[in-house]
């Protein structure tokens, strides 16, 4: 944020949200697939869903959910 703000440099900002967006989609779609594959409960899909939108709830919930 600093190069794009200070500096007036946004392309770096640009390339980071682009793969930011990809790797979410690619989550979510990873998501998708576990629910079908794996046969995951609704409650448990909703979480990973919810720890995905939380700075770093995905390797809290990695730790303390889905390992079983």
């Amino acid at each position: 944020m600093p190069l794009k703000y200070v500096w007036g440099l946004p392309k770096p900002n640009y390339i980071v949200g682009m793969c930011h967006g990809v790797l979410f989609i690619l989550y979510m779609i990873t998501l998708l697939t576990v629910f079908i594959e794996l046969k995951w409960s609704l409650k448990k899909t909703a979480l990973a869903f919810i720890a995905s939108l939380i700075p770093f709830g995905t390797f809290y919930a990695d730790k303390k959910i889905f390992r079983q």
